[in-house]
Order: C-alpha cells, then structure tokens, then sequence
C-alpha cells in the first residue's frame, strides 16, 4: 500500500470511530454544580456531575461527590457514600437522558434496527448482582441486562450489549427520547419481575428484577462509576476521551452557570424598562437545548449598578421574550432611573452565580 493510501485509511479509520459515543461526560470530568453534595435523599435531582440525575425514593441518604477515584486513564468518578442508611428502599438510580435527534442513526423502530454496547467501570464494597437499562421513553419500552461486581472496593470494566427494537420510532426532536438506568436499591414495586431481556412494554416489576444488593442499606455502602460509553454495535472500543473544553460545552446546552469571578463581578448589562424593572441580558454565548429557567445564588447576592448607585434586588427571574440563544432575564430591584443602562453585580459575593437549565 501507498503512503497515501496507508494515510487515507487512517484518516477514515479514526473519522469512523470519532464521536461514537452518545453519552455525554461519561468521563465524570464536566461539574458545574459543584464537587459535592450532602443529604441527597428523597429527591431527583441533578448532582455535582453533569448529565447523570439522581433517582432517591427515601433509599438511604447520600453524600454525591466528583471523585479524584478512578481507573486507571480516568482522573474523575461520580461517587455516592451513604451516611443515613435504609433497610427498607423504595428505589435508587443513576439516569442518562438522550435527544431523540442524536439517535435516529440506531434505526430504532425499524427492521434495521441496531444493536447498542454500553461500556463503564464501577467500584464498590457491595459485591452482588445489579441491573442496567436502555428505556425507550417516547415509547414506554425497555430492555435490560444484569452485571457483576466480584472484587469489593476494585475497579471492574462491564461491557453489555442491547438488542436492536424494531418497534417504536423514537422522535427526531430535543426531547427526552432514550434513557439508561443503572439500579443501586429497589423495593418490591420494582424488583418483582424477572429481567426484561428482550425488549418489552415497561412493567414496574422488571426494572430492577435482578437486583441482589441494595446501596444504602448500610453506612458502610459506596458506589462509584465513570468511563461510561453507548455506541453502536456488539463490539466495546476503548473510551473516547474528549477534551475538557469539548464535554463543557457539549453540558453547557443543558445547564450553563456563569460563576462570579470575585466579590463584585458583572453578570450581565441591564436595561432600565422602568425605574425599578430592568432586563439583564447575560454576559455569555449560548445554545440551550430550550427556553431555560434560571437559577441564582439568590437575590440577596446581586446588587443593579446603575447611574452611580448599587440598587438591592428584590426578584430574578427567566423573561417571557427569552429564547434558547437569548435566555434575558427580568430583574426587579430598588428605584432608579427610567431609560438608563446599568449592570446586574454580585453583591460583595464571591459565590453569587446565575444559572440556565434546559435539563432533559
């Protein structure tokens, strides 16, 4: 072979396998939110590591953490430790959601539907049998498979694969239309079924079917993944790295926090509609999946610097003209002066921050 044929094939080679991966962060690298939080029970929220939201129904309670602790070629996890426990769960999971739009090249729903490999690495004390799943959300259809972790508190690759669904076409839109689900602890609600190993209509009882430990039972209880990767196929390549700046923004169309770099940093120009109404147009490009709600330190961290005077905040919040480029936001503060510019600052806050979340 030429040497141009031997580059031509080696371009091509790395163009196939370049962007494979459907999951986003699956490095853990990416957390706007923060590197830990406490008391997580009871709740579903987003934690610490961006793109994996938690499920608790009262399953013990949890410090979420970022985690220095990883594999070898990783420097991050998402870690959960339980400080509370619960011998009676009800259900606990890590879940990834997907836009249908990212998806259509699986065929789903078609007689050519294709199969999916889903890669990761865990680390646990509870050795045992858990279950993962793939679940159709436009559709409400699953599949699922079961995974062992042998060696406590060791760091163990799984790699399963799922069946192509020749039934329900998912949507080609910025909706929630596929969903991965790893169990840690469930109750009888949904654990009382057998493993839905071909793809069915979901019954409560399946999701965690072969589920033989339960994460939270006892203090001593940890769970830690990272390297997660979905690609198409039956085959599981090596993790594709992405570059920080790449996963950031990739994370940025879902949650985008503007951090204040000092006590008295500028969040945004505003425009004083009236005396005591402005609208803040953010200090920040963006591409929101779709129009955001806004989150905030709280109003108490922001002062409106206008005409020489630092006005107190009263209200913050996502304006009715704001779109997915243009998240403006509606500001009501002290009396000032109509027509005039001024900015949205941090009040003498180092930790005041504005966020947009389009969240799946």
């Amino acid at each position: 072979m030429s040497k141009a044929a031997e580059l031509a094939a080696l371009i091509g080679s790395q163009t196939a396998l370049s962007n494979r991966n459907l999951i986003i962060n699956g490095a853990m690298q990416v957390a706007q939110r923060g590197t830990s939080s406490t008391g997580f029970v009871g709740a579903s929220a987003y934690l610490t590591v961006d793109r994996f939201k938690l499920e608790n129904g009262s399953s013990g309670t949890f410090t979420v953490t970022q985690a220095t602790d990883a594999p070898t070629g990783f420097a991050n996890s998402l870690k959960f430790d339980c400080t509370t426990a619960d011998s009676s769960p009800d259900y606990f999971l890590i879940v990834h959601r997907m836009e249908g739009q990212n998806l259509q090249h699986l065929q789903k729903g078609t007689s050519s539907a294709k199969k999916t490999t889903l890669s990761f690495h865990v680390k646990s004390n509870k050795t045992g049998t858990y279950q993962v799943n793939l679940r159709d959300v436009d559709n409400s259809r699953l599949i699922g498979a079961t995974y062992s972790i042998s060696s406590a508190n060791t760091w163990e690759k799984k790699i399963v694969t799922f069946a192509g669904d020749t039934s329900g076409v998912l949507g080609n839109d910025n909706g929630n239309s596929l969903s991965l689900e790893w169990w840690l602890a469930s109750g009888s609600t949904y654990n009382s079924g057998a493993v839905p190993t071909a793809w069915e209509a979901i019954a409560n009882g399946d999701r965690a079917a072969g589920l033989n430990v339960a994460i939270g039972a006892s203090t001593d209880d940890e769970f830690l993944i990272t390297g997660v990767q979905l690609e198409v196929g039956e085959q599981a390549t090596p993790f594709e790295h992405r570059s920080f700046g790449d996963e950031l923004a990739a994370c940025q169309r879902y949650y985008h926090k503007i951090d204040a770099a000092n006590s008295y940093s500028t969040f945004g120009t505003a425009a004083l509609s009236t005396a005591a109404v402005s609208t803040i147009y953010p200090f920040a490009g963006f591409n929101l999946r779709a129009v955001p709600t806004l989150e905030s330190s709280g109003v108490s961290t922001f002062l409106l610097q206008c005409n020489n005077a630092n006005e107190a905040v009263s209200s913050l919040a996502i304006n009715g003209h704001a779109s997915k480029q243009v998240p403006i936001c509606t500001c009501n503060h002290d009396s000032s002066t109509a027509g005039f510019a001024g900015s949205l600052i941090a009040n003498n806050n180092a930790s005041a921050y504005i966020a947009f979340s389009s969240e799946l």
